[in-house]
């Protein structure tokens, strides 16, 4: 074999030549050398359209021509992709010249499932496997794992589905050879992405995107990005947007593209970029949040909300996104008052799991403030009844709403007795029949976004230190401020979300108040036009004061 083709970059010129593809373009070289001699772990992440499957497949040939004994299994999200990597790896076979002693023989595998190569010595397992992320991967052995594309919104889009592909991916080193090698291709969907941890798993992570970042653009990308289009940000930003591979999508066709995919979805999909994706799909920031110092009984007429650096809480734990701030108020106004109301709102738990969660949410002057929220394990135990009852008599509570959709109302019925000999309240039942998830963003995304909810700094810390008895890995899911952040409007986007959920109950609960006060002044201000106008129309008609001059008697 000439010792030109042990460089899989010259091998991939006469692979795109036998296609009759156009010559490689040098982001697709490069991606090519990192393939060859990246670390043992690496992941690739490509724009979209530069054939990072083709090139990966085209390698795939290649070490079965350096050695035909290997053995190597491709993965994909699905069954049917991972057979077409293999089915496009078995045409490359069948079409080049140089590959065509790796043919399958009669008496070996020889299909798009798993085939083997002529030259391969007899094995269990054949010598390119195809399965798909949910298949049963283990039992053969491989000197190569190729994931393509493993994370799709199919199989990521909840935190259940994440936490069920984070372990099938571990099976990988179950069935890895010694010194085998492991190649990721694919495209992040948000932060909680499987990609982005793989890092802590021992793996490098190299991002060719769209376009050249901006200096300041690229410092979200760190040294994931790859050397190629680093060396093109220049300090005077001559180079930024422009696209890194001009021979493949020039600047026009980017545009298009970028209008057709949208924002968010260009973002992802050609610039490997999750950090407006997860401001765009996360619509609960802790940023919007007023943090203060509160007590039972009254608070500011007015509050004023400020992004400045002066006003971080840096003394409080902060379960949010990097670059998520908490923010005490710039300014308070006004004197401090009694609250116009206070509601306690319970959500019972439904599930083994599940907390009893609760949340006691008072106003004034249509800001919302957040003095007590947490959960009981207990369920509908007789503690954690009068644990409830205590904080309805604490809080001053003049209202008492719970969550109906559980129980048949069996949980306000033993509520009922305890409450009353301690503290005298209004209890009343609601129902939701709307998706849970997009229910709480939209009651508690338009209310934090006018910065009109302010939580006690106390509750927060509490907050924080609740779970401490939890499992570390299932402790921050309980807490509220980081159900808060993690939500998305998608169903099951959380595995927890009791007091989330029962936040948003207590807030729209205001909500809906509000709204009636305000439907209430209107139609009181109409009324009182009326009234006004027929005591008008009765002084003229009836020879009351004299009317005022007005067109009608001017004689014009």
């Amino acid at each position: 074999m000439d010792k030109r083709l042990h460089d899989f970059r010259n091998f991939l010129y006469l692979a795109w030549e036998q296609l009759g593809l156009p010559d490689p373009t040098p982001i697709q070289y490069d991606i090519a050398e990192y393939i060859q001699n990246g670390p043992k772990r690496r992941c690739i992440q490509a724009f979209r359209g530069v054939g990072k499957s083709w090139i990966t497949s085209a390698y795939v040939c290649h070490q079965l021509l350096l050695d035909p004994a290997k053995n190597i299994l491709v993965v994909s999200a699905s069954k049917q992709r991972a057979d077409d990597f293999s089915t496009f790896t078995l045409r490359l076979i069948e079409d080049m010249p140089m590959l065509h002693h790796l043919k399958p023989g009669d008496n070996q595998r020889n299909s798009k499932i798993a085939f083997d190569v002529g030259p391969a010595p007899a094995s269990h397992a054949p010598s390119v496997t195809s399965k798909g992320i949910t298949s049963q991967i283990t039992g053969a052995r491989s000197d190569l794992i190729v994931a393509d594309d493993i994370e799709s919104l199919n199989n990521s889009a909840t935190n259940s589905m994440r936490d069920k592909l984070s372990e099938s991916i571990k099976e990988f080193d179950a069935v890895l050879k010694p010194n085998g090698n492991i190649i990721y291709l694919g495209t992040p969907q948000t932060e909680q992405s499987i990609y982005n941890v793989l890092p802590e798993r021992g793996y490098e992570i190299r991002i060719w995107p769209a376009r050249v970042p901006s200096e300041k653009k690229a410092v979200t990308y760190g040294e994931k990005l790859a050397p190629i289009i680093a060396s093109r940000i220049a300090s005077d930003g001559s180079e930024a947007e422009k696209p890194t591979d001009p021979l493949r999508f020039n600047e026009f066709d980017l545009m298009e593209r970028e209008a057709s995919y949208g924002r968010t979805g260009f973002s992802l999909q050609f610039m490997l970029d999750t950090t407006l994706s997860d401001a765009d799909r996360y619509p609960l920031k802790l940023s919007d949040l007023l943090v203060l110092s509160l007590n039972n009984e009254t608070a500011p007429e007015k509050v004023v909300w400020s992004a400045h650096p002066d006003y971080i809480c840096k003394e409080l734990p902060n379960v949010g996104f990097n670059g998520d701030r908490l923010y005490r108020p710039m300014d308070i106004q006004g004197k401090w008052i009694p609250y116009k109301g206070s509601v306690l709102a319970i959500d019972p738990a439904g599930r083994g799991l599940d907390e009893t969660s609760y949340a006691v949410v008072k106003m004034i002057n249509s800001q919302l403030f957040v003095t007590d929220c947490g959960g009981f394990d207990g369920g509908y135990s007789e503690d954690t009844l009068k644990a409830l009852s205590h904080i309805a008599a604490k809080e001053k509570v003049n209202h008492v709403i719970i969550e109906s959709n559980f129980g048949d109302g069996m949980f306000t019925q033993l509520l009922k007795p305890i409450i009353s000999k301690v503290h005298k309240v209004t209890i009343e039942e609601v129902k939701h029949s709307t998706q849970k998830e997009r229910r709480i963003c939209d009651v508690l995304e338009p209310v934090m976004n006018n910065h009109k909810l302010i939580v006690d700094e106390k509750l927060i810390a509490k907050d924080y230190n609740s779970t401490k008895g939890k499992a570390p890995d299932k402790a921050l899911k309980y807490q509220l401020f980081y159900q808060m952040t993690r939500i998305t409007r998608d169903k099951g986007s959380l595995a927890h979300d009791d007091r989330l959920d029962v936040l948003a109950m207590a807030v729209g609960y205001w909500v809906e108040q509000m709204a009636r006060d305000v439907d209430d002044v209107m139609k009181a201000d109409k009324e009182a036009a009326w009234d006004k106008e027929l005591e008008r129309f009765l002084d003229h008609t009836i020879g009351g004061k004299t009317p005022p001059t007005t067109w009608m008697n001017t004689g014009f």
